[in-house]
């Protein structure tokens, strides 16, 4: 007699891992965003807030990083 198990979903995704993703695009967008307007000579508050964007968001992914290594 063979006993049957239904397989779990190997991909589940997970809102962590949406987060996850989610803020890892910001991070690329806001950089080169930030080295787009840089080219283009835009102005200074352009930049700071691409730049302000940029670290809050990488910082925020480090927090997460450290927190879940606990």
């Amino acid at each position: 007699m063979q006993h049957t198990t239904t397989p779990e979903p190997i991909d589940r995704l997970s809102s962590r891992d949406i987060a996850r993703t989610l803020l890892w695009m910001v991070v690329v967008a806001s950089a080169l965003t930030n080295m787009a307007t840089s080219f283009a000579g835009a102005q200074t508050w352009v930049h700071l807030v691409c730049g302000a964007i940029t670290v809050l968001c990488a910082g925020t992914l480090v927090v997460r990083n450290l927190r879940a290594r606990r």
